[in-house]
Order: structure tokens, then sequence, then C-alpha cells
């Protein structure tokens, strides 16, 4: 069998192993005619499990490389008892960005600033929270307004290793194929290891159309307009757990806050990752945030 052939083949047949997997968890209701359930022999049932299993041993979804340390100087580990919980970004000298969810009722949160290693082997800078700001329509289900403000108790000065970044216009929108990317101290792959040193992986930002039919049909969730997405099923590449609350960055901007993927499969994303889109909340943010980058 030739090599394009060869090709053709397994992605056909992967795609198959995905819609197979899918109706074994829903039930098979709704399968077109040519994949009906009377088709699933024994010998192609057989192949298309181990196709699906064989995709889900591949590299892990960040899929990506060590950032130069302290390149991304606005970057922050959320943590409680002094244990990374969420990522998160400075986008003033007294106020740090991340998702809404990494926020457990009762929590006390640190964050830790300028710092590459976290695991202790290196000089950081731990700062205490304040107030806990979380946008007032905020759903914990749905994850709708996945966006939380920390403030912190005294002002960060600005050094090589701290810095804030800046956000994006009200409203503004990121065009479908830009090149972003997202970093974070999360998972590297479905179920760990967590990685100590900060992450960093390129993606592309997902047409919203396309990501909105992707999540409506395969997992029947909503994609308002003040999510994003980019990455994941679309390149195999993106954020896993540990990630939340991190930045995607397109041109310098922090444009989005990394929320959620499919049942956390970071292995082998089946779905475009998501994202809230921060220029949606710049109003609510002014409000707190007086002289912003």
């Amino acid at each position: 069998m030739g090599h394009a052939l060869l090709t053709s083949f397994v992605s056909h047949h992967r795609l198959l192993a995905c819609v197979f997997q899918h109706r074994l968890q829903y039930g098979f209701d709704g399968l077109p005619d040519a994949m009906s359930a009377s088709l699933l022999t024994p010998l192609v049932v057989g192949l298309l499990i181990a196709l699906a299993e064989a995709a889900q041993q591949n590299s892990g979804i960040v899929n990506g490389k060590e950032a130069k340390p302290h390149s991304r100087p606005y970057m922050v580990s959320v943590q409680q008892w002094n244990k990374h919980e969420c990522g998160g970004f400075l986008v003033s000298k007294s106020f740090v960005m991340t998702a809404a969810h990494c926020l457990t009722r009762g929590q006390t949160l640190t964050v830790l600033l300028g710092a590459h290693d976290i695991s202790g082997n290196e000089k950081s800078n731990r700062a205490e929270v304040k107030s806990y700001h979380i946008y007032p329509g905020f759903d914990a289900d749905s994850l709708v307004n996945d966006i939380m403000l920390l403030e912190l108790k005294s002002a960060v000065p600005e050094t090589k290793e701290v810095q804030w970044i800046p956000l994006p216009d009200r409203d503004q929108d990121v065009k479908p194929q830009t090149l972003c990317s997202v970093a974070g101290w999360g998972y590297s792959e479905t179920n760990g290891p967590q990685s100590p040193r900060l992450l960093e992986v390129n993606v592309t930002v997902v047409d919203r159309t396309v990501c909105e039919k992707a999540w409506k049909i395969y997992a029947w969730k909503t994609i308002t307009p003040s999510m994003m997405c980019a990455g994941g099923s679309v390149s195999n590449k993106g954020f896993c757990r540990g990630d939340s609350g991190g930045p995607l960055v397109c041109s310098g901007l922090a444009v989005g806050i990394v929320s959620f993927n499919y049942k956390h499969n970071c292995t082998y994303p089946n779905m475009p990752n998501v994202y809230t889109q921060i220029s949606t909340f710049l109003p609510w943010i002014k409000t707190y945030i007086k002289h912003m980058s």
C-alpha cells in the first residue's frame, strides 16, 4: 500500500474510531446509514478500537516545548498551600487575571511571580491576594463568563522577571487562523505528569462557526459570544489540566483565558480548546483596574 494511500486509510479510520467511541458512550442513535451498527463487524470493531487507542497514545496535547526562562514575565502560578492550582497573568501592578473556576469557596490563594521553575529550585516572589473579583455572570456549570481578577495586597514592582501584559480593545475579535500561543505549568498529557517548568506551544484561532458546530454536535454545549476557540482537535496542540487561567497571547496581547476542553481529554482532544474572550469584559475589568498597561 503506497504511503499516500496508507495515510488516507489511517486518517479515515481514525475518524471512524472517534465516531465509534462517541457512539459507544452516547449510543448509536443518528448514525448515518453508511456507518450503521450492522456494518460494525467484529473485525471492523476491533480495528476501530485499536486505532482509537493508538490515537490516544500519541504525545500530549501541549505538544510544545519548554519556554525560555522568564521570556513570559507576565505569567503567574496561582497556588493554594504553595501548590500550583492554575495559571494566571499580571495585567497591572496590582491585579492578576485568571479563570473564575480556579477559585473554590473558602479557598485562600497566593500567586507566584517571576518564576520559570515552580518546584522551589529558583528564586521567585510570592504575593498574597487581598480580594477576589469574580465576574457577576459567571456560571460554574457551563463556565460562561469564566473570568476573575485577583487584587494583590501590595503593588508589584516591575522587573526583568515580573511585568504585566497589555489587553485588547473592547470587543476586539481575533481572526480565524491567527497564530497565537499558550503557556502553563499544567499536565503535558491526560492525567499527568505536571510540568514544574513553564511550557509553551503555538496554536491557531479556530473559526467561531466551526467551533460552535463541533461543540453543539458532539457535546451538546453552547459556545457563547464571550468565548473563543484555539488549538485542541484542530492541531493536537493546546492546554491541559493545570493550565486553566493562563493567557492566550496573540500579537503581544492577552486575548483569551484558558477555560475548558472536552472532558479533560488532553492526550487526544476531541474538540477545539475553549477560552474566555477578554475583550468582551473590558468595561468590567476597567472598573477595577484604573490604570491599565
